[in-house]
């Protein structure tokens, strides 16, 4: 899954990057509401933390910019404004939750997963494949009732192809979807990590496309 995290404090879009990447989201970042609105405009996100207080372009204005251009990503505004009537000046402008700063970061991940899963998963509890099941609120795989391992990468990969199970994901999409903005992706990183997955569930379950994409199937039925 991955995010567009708006902050213009250094300090702490630091500390948020490394959580939720660690989390195992793939984000973008953006430092005022010029850029953040450029890229909520323009590029696919699952979901979008987002500060009220930006330079150049006020975090509410960006939002609204977004909404009217029909723009539905889920919408996590993270701001130090605590009254209620920035709150509702949020909620009007087309925020789906909100959190004032200081925040759990533990807090924050768990919302975010719960946003992204009413928006992608119809507000499924979890999404089974076969014996691939995923639970997007707690962000768990499991195969065969065992907790799936899996890397950052991997589980980004996974998710994107168990939200969208029997459907071709394009390639062009796993890689925007699952890497960082500026990260730089070779050729054949998805290849890796598609045959990665196959060792630990079944090789048959992740379909090849030729020219199009990969495609999650139920063991025995791809």
């Amino acid at each position: 899954m991955k995010i567009l995290l708006v902050e213009d404090d250094a300090a702490l879009a630091a500390e948020l990057s490394r959580v939720l990447r660690a989390a195992g989201f793939a984000l973008d970042l953006a430092r005022n509401g010029v850029d953040a609105g450029h890229l909520g405009e323009t590029e696919i996100y699952d979901a979008v933390v987002l500060d009220l207080g930006l330079p150049k372009r006020d975090g509410v204005a960006v939002l609204q910019d977004w909404r009217a251009a029909g723009r539905t990503m889920p919408v996590l505004v993270l701001t130090a404004r605590d009254g209620w009537s920035d709150k509702v000046a949020g909620f009007k402008a087309g925020a789906d939750d909100y959190l004032v700063k200081p925040v759990r970061v533990e807090e924050l991940v768990m919302r975010l997963r719960a946003l992204v899963r009413r928006s992608q998963a119809s507000g499924a509890p979890r999404i089974t494949c076969g014996p691939l099941v995923f639970d997007p609120g707690l962000g768990t795989f499991e195969h065969h009732g065992l907790p799936l391992r899996l890397t950052g990468l991997e589980w980004r990969v996974l998710c994107c192809l168990t939200l969208r199970k029997e459907v071709v994901v394009p390639r062009a999409e796993l890689i925007e979807r699952v890497y960082d903005g500026d990260a730089e992706v070779d050729s054949n990183s998805v290849e890796v990590i598609i045959t990665r997955l196959r060792r630990k569930i079944a090789p048959a379950s992740i379909e090849t496309v030729r020219g199009h994409g990969y495609r999650l199937m139920p063991a025995g039925a791809a």
